[in-house]
């Protein structure tokens, strides 16, 4: 991966991390996932688009991409202690319109420019190709302020081959493609945040505690079970991991 191209652009992208047998693993459980699921509800989730949520709840599939150490490595230089936050599988369906563009950040109260509080990992799942959905990016609109992109501004489709990792940055301006395929394109975004920040989805909850205790400690920590220096989460006075009957404790 490289570091600095995630500085100056916002994004990067890396080829070839995940084999093609494990691509149609995860793939083919993440259908059943989406039969189940109902079409977005406005233009933001997609009217022909099916998002599933609450997803380590539902799979153990994305366990180890979610720990992957490349990812780690990005957690590790660009926020510091990070936590899971709005994991999302995406099936684009055919027909389906462009999402607006935006960045991630722009949920918290907090005025730009700032460090960053997001990265995101997008995994594709199928090859991501300009006409069926590939996401888009404004390059280098991490580093505004104030503006919007706006009718001239550069938009770029970012293709890549299935088993690729899309890194980039909660302040980078992006937004899924339109998809004018007949097949539906299908991605997993892991969206990860500094651990003092509140997770957009509350995976303490969503994901009961006896599915916790059986996943890898990194992982639990990644959920919500875990502090953020020196003691930002604690229960009780000690350390979260304790509720899952570990034995670690902060105070």
């Amino acid at each position: 991966m490289s570091a600095a191209t995630l500085e100056d652009d916002g994004y990067c992208v890396v080829e070839g991390v995940i084999d093609g047998e494990t691509v149609a693993g995860i793939r083919a459980e993440l259908t059943r996932l989406f039969d189940a699921t109902p079409l977005g509800r406005d233009d933001f989730e997609g009217h022909r688009t099916r998002r599933v949520y609450a997803l380590f709840a539902k799979t153990r599939a994305l366990d180890e991409l979610a720990v992957h150490p490349m990812v780690l490595d990005a957690l590790d230089r660009v926020l510091g202690p990070a936590q899971l936050s709005a994991p999302t599988a995406i099936e684009i369906g055919p027909g389906e319109r462009a999402q607006p563009l935006h960045p991630d950040d722009a949920i918290y109260p907090v005025p730009r420019p700032h460090p960053e509080l997001v990265v995101n990992v997008m995994w594709p799942l199928d090859d991501f190709t300009k006409d069926n959905g590939a996401t888009r990016v404004v390059p280098g609109s991490h580093r505004w302020i104030d503006e919007r992109p706006g009718p001239d501004a550069e938009i770029v489709a970012v293709t890549m081959p299935a088993g690729s990792a899309m890194l980039y940055v909660g302040s980078l301006w992006h937004g899924g493609g339109a998809n004018a395929t007949p097949r539906s394109r299908v991605g997993v975004v892991l969206h990860y945040a500094v651990s003092w920040l509140r997770q957009v989805e509350n995976h303490v909850l969503a994901v009961p505690p006896d599915v916790v205790r059986g996943l890898p400690e990194r992982l639990q920590e990644l959920l919500g079970y875990n502090v953020y220096p020196p003691f930002l989460g604690y229960v009780d006075g000690r350390h979260p991991r304790r509720l899952l009957g570990g034995d670690r404790a902060t105070r």
